[in-house]
C-alpha cells in the first residue's frame, strides 16, 4: 500500500477552547433514527493543541504525544460534549464494561454500556471501527471498539475463531433482558476496503464463524486479501440479531487511511494520534 503524505495541520492557540455543543464542522454526527435523548459524535483530528505527527486533536495517552497536550485535548472534548467521557484501556479483546455516573477511566475493556446520564461511552480509534449503539427507547447506550481481532474473537486465528465483541455485547445485554432487536447501531469511520490488506489467517478467522464473510475479502496477491471491515461488522451484527445498522457503507469517504486531513490512521502513518467516538444519554 502506498503511504500517503502526512498533512501539516494548523494548531490552535492554547487559549482557544470549546463550549458545550461547540463541535468542529468536520466532527461526524450520526445520521440515524436515535431518540432525541441520545447524543453521539465522532471527533476528527482537527481542533486540538498537539503538534505533528499528532496534530492536532489527539486523544490517545499511549501513543507518544506530550501528556499536557493530550490532557488539554481531552478537556476541550469534555467541554464540547457537556458530559464526562469514560476512556477505556482497549486491548483488542471482547470484554464489555458496565458504566455508571461514578465510573473512572482506565478499565480494561473494548466496549461499554451505560443507562445513567452524565457519562459518555467512549472508544478511541485510528483505523479500527467504532460501533455506537442505543436502544430504541433511548434508555441505554453503548460503544464498541471493533478491529478485526475484536470482531473475530480474542486471538483472531482460525482455530480460535469464536464470539467477538459484537457477540459478547449481545450476550451481556440479553442476560439483562435487552434483546438485540431493541438496539440501533451506527458504524463510524475506519480503514476502508481499498486499504485494509490482510493475510489468509484473518479471512479464515471470519469465514469460520460466518460463512458469508467470504464476500468481504477480495484477493490481492498470494496469501493476501483486501478486507471490508465495515461489511464484516454488519454481517456479525446481523447474525447476532441486530436489525437496524446505519453509518459506514464502506465507501471511500469513511476511510481513515484515505482521508489524512480528517482522520488519524496508524496503518498510514505508523506514528499517529487517536480520534474517538462518544455516545451518551442527555
Amino acid at each position: 500500500m502506498t503511504n500517503l503524505p502526512r498533512p501539516a495541520l494548523p494548531t490552535p492557540a492554547d487559549s482557544d477552547s470549546f463550549g458545550v455543543g461547540d463541535w468542529p464542522g468536520d466532527w461526524l454526527r450520526p445520521q440515524w433514527p436515535a431518540p432525541a435523548s441520545v447524543q453521539a459524535v465522532c471527533t476528527s483530528r482537527q481542533g486540538g493543541v498537539s503538534l505533528a505527527p499528532y496534530a492536532s486533536l489527539n486523544l490517545g495517552e499511549h501513543v507518544g504525544d506530550a501528556p499536557a497536550a493530550v490532557a488539554a485535548n481531552r478537556s476541550r472534548v469534555r467541554q464540547a460534549l457537556g458530559v464526562r467521557p469514560a476512556y477505556l484501556n482497549q486491548v483488542h479483546g471482547t470484554a464489555v464494561a458496565a458504566l455508571d455516573s461514578n465510573c473512572t477511566d482506565g478499565g480494561e475493556a473494548d466496549g461499554s454500556w451505560v443507562a445513567d446520564t452524565g457519562v459518555a461511552c467512549t472508544v478511541m480509534v485510528a483505523d479500527c471501527l467504532p460501533i455506537l449503539l442505543c436502544t430504541s427507547d433511548g434508555t441505554r447506550v453503548a460503544a464498541l471498539h471493533a478491529g478485526w481481532r475484536g470482531l473475530a474473537g480474542r486471538g483472531g486465528g482460525a482455530a480460535q475463531a469464536g464470539p467477538g465483541i459484537v457477540e459478547a455485547f449481545a450476550q451481556t445485554q440479553a442476560a439483562l433482558g435487552v434483546a438485540p432487536e431493541r438496539w440501533l447501531a451506527w458504524l463510524g469511520p475506519c480503514i476502508g476496503p481499498q486499504a485494509f490488506e490482510v493475510g489468509d489467517e484473518v479471512r479464515a478467522a471470519f469465514v469460520a464463524w460466518v460463512a458469508e464473510a467470504c464476500q468481504a475479502f477480495v484477493p490481492k496477491s498470494s496469501g493476501k486479501w483486501l478486507a471490508d471491515l465495515p461489511l464484516l461488522a454488519r454481517q456479525r451484527l446481523r447474525a447476532a440479531g441486530f436489525q437496524q445498522v446505519f453509518g459506514n457503507d464502506s465507501s471511500p469517504r469513511w476511510c481513515t487511511v484515505g482521508n489524512p486531513l480528517r482522520y488519524f490512521s496508524h496503518r498510514r502513518d505508523r506514528i499517529s494520534g487517536r480520534q474517538a467516538a462518544f455516545i451518551w444519554r442527555a
